[in-house]
């Protein structure tokens, strides 16, 4: 993964610094996230792990899949992730370049896990809290896990803050071994 990460970071770099000059990183950004949707599908995942496909024909396959979200710019740069055989690190640039877009807009995406849904009030803090801790405008994202127990398992980026009950009774059966 990480070495996948290490391909995909100077054609995701490149996107990114293009759109910004160009004013044009949602386009981008939804093009992008778009694209690695398509190369998550099976069928293009044999075509792309298929010596018989052509560049011609992968990037045929693109056009006739994304019609007219791809622009000039964008088929450039799948043409030119076709001639270096790295069109399926897309899933990969895309997180990447979202990344970067995160960073320059100064916002984080936060996903928060909980065992059961939580109240507009308490969302409302922890929205606030985090701002203040990350330094960022965040953008939270809920979901549900019942196998928790209790408590939410926190996610931004880097950052994890696990207060589920599952991680506190670890860390006791961890004291108690000692």
């Amino acid at each position: 993964m990480a070495e996948l990460t290490t391909l995909a970071r100077p054609y995701a770099k490149a996107a990114f610094e293009y759109a910004q000059e160009h004013n044009s990183l949602d386009s981008w950004s939804s093009t992008l996230n778009f694209l690695a949707q398509v190369v998550d599908n099976a069928t293009v995942q044999q075509m792309i792990g298929s010596p018989s496909t052509s560049d011609e024909q992968m990037l045929a396959m693109f056009q006739a899949v994304a019609g007219d979200q791809l622009n000039e710019h964008t088929t450039n740069f799948l043409r030119l992730l076709s001639e270096n055989d790295r069109v399926g690190l897309l899933p990969d640039i895309s997180a990447l370049f979202e990344m970067m877009k995160a960073d320059a807009e100064g916002t984080v995406d936060v996903n928060v896990t909980s065992v059961e849904p939580v109240s507009d009030e308490y969302r409302q803090r922890l929205g606030e809290v985090l701002r203040k801790r990350l330094g960022r405008e965040v953008r939270l994202n809920f979901s549900i896990d019942k196998t928790l127990i209790g408590g939410a398992l926190i996610r931004a980026g880097d950052l994890v803050i696990d207060g589920t009950v599952r991680a506190r009774l670890n860390q006791l059966t961890g004291a108690l071994a000692d």
